[in-house]
């Protein structure tokens, strides 16, 4: 029988998509299957493709005619074509044109744009989804938006992440000393500085906290256009806010912190929810996407944009250890319905096999 061989495309590499593809890229090897990944080259030196004993070909995110062209040619002879978020869907598509080769398209999140843009973003969704074989989508609301754009074949395909090997530290762990919240409560949030994270309304919640005694330092780990902008507001309203920049320790950050805190506008399979829950760190978020879907009774949720809500929530946890107790043991619960790295490698590789056994139109 002949060795499957299947292409990997990514766009800009969001770090869930990446991650995604890395620990696919792996098992899928595991289990005998050739694999290449496209992904610019910035994005192979974070996530070490080759590691994962793939070939990784440098694609840039460009959607250049130079650019489709090294994409054509690396995905001649696949036997599937696997491409992650939008950008990476509309130029496999394109490289593919004229070719009989099979493609599946991961919904990992979905685009935030208003005005003149969302109707482009529409465009390209529909020019994706029809050119796809199969959409995977990583939330159930993510699914529904592939069908409504004419998907001819969209399924719910969960993305697990790499589960933590342990607990990774205590309340009195280096990070937490680092941090400078040894004798105050830590309240962790991580992801991108932009609009979309929600951070101003995270901001105004954090204005409410100074009251208390002692009162909580909120850490903040990303990086993103946003960032001056936000730490000028800190520093004007002498917020108990730091701004932490991007970290290589996420797991160890979370492990330290009392409550974790999601603010986002939107969320399809929040990396940040699935690490806190594993690691048994309370998590108040806001309920949006998928993430009701996700984390289930396990966590507390808020309307997005309500910065009262949002404060409320942290300030009756501080002050409830039974209720944080109960999202610890409720959170670890939860994650264990999540499907595992290995579940979600065998879910792909039979979307493979179904599309290389059937005939090519």
């Amino acid at each position: 029988m002949t060795q499957m061989r299947t292409v990997q495309v990514l766009g800009g590499g969001s770090a869930g998509s990446s991650a995604h593809v890395r620990s696919l890229a792996a098992g899928l090897v595991a289990r005998g299957v050739r694999v290449t990944v496209c992904a610019p080259v910035d994005v192979d030196r974070a996530y070490d493709f080759g590691g994962s004993g793939a070939h990784h070909v440098a694609v840039p995110r460009r959607g250049d005619p130079a650019s489709v062209a090294t994409l054509r040619a690396a995905c001649a002879g696949a036997d599937v074509v696997h491409a992650h978020g939008l950008n990476a869907a509309v130029r496999a598509a394109i490289a593919l044109g004229g070719q009989r080769i099979p493609l599946v398209v991961t919904w990992h999140t979905r685009a935030q744009v208003e005005g003149p843009r969302a109707h482009l973003v529409r465009l390209l969704e529909r020019r994706a989804v029809k050119a796809a074989a199969v959409v995977l989508g990583t939330s159930s609301e993510l699914v529904d938006r592939a069908r409504s754009r004419g998907a001819r074949d969209a399924r719910l395909a969960p993305v697990a992440l790499p589960a933590p090997s342990q607990h990774p530290g205590g309340p009195e762990s280096k990070a937490r000393a680092e941090l400078g919240a040894v004798e105050r409560p830590l309240l962790m949030a991580v992801g991108s500085l932009t609009p979309e994270q929600g951070y101003d309304i995270l901001l105004d919640a954090a204005a409410t906290w100074r009251a208390l005694d002692p009162a909580p330092l909120l850490a903040i780990a990303g990086e993103g256009r946003e960032r001056g902008r936000l730490q000028r507001r800190i520093d004007a309203e002498g917020l108990p806010v730091r701004l932490i920049g991007r970290r290589d320790d996420i797991a160890e950050l979370l492990a330290a912190a009392d409550i974790a805190l999601l603010p986002s506008r939107w969320e399809a399979r929040s990396a940040l929810a699935q690490e806190a829950l594993r690691l048994g760190v309370p998590l108040v978020a806001t309920a949006v996407g998928g993430v009701p879907e996700l984390v289930g009774d396990a966590a507390e949720l808020v309307p997005y944009g309500n910065a009262a809500a949002l404060s409320d929530a942290v300030v009756r946890l501080l002050g409830d250890p039974d209720r944080r107790e109960w999202l610890t043991t409720a959170g670890r619960a939860q994650a264990e319905t999540w499907p595992t790295e290995d579940e979600t490698i065998a879910q792909v590789l039979c979307v493979y096999d179904e599309l290389a056994q059937a005939p090519r139109r």
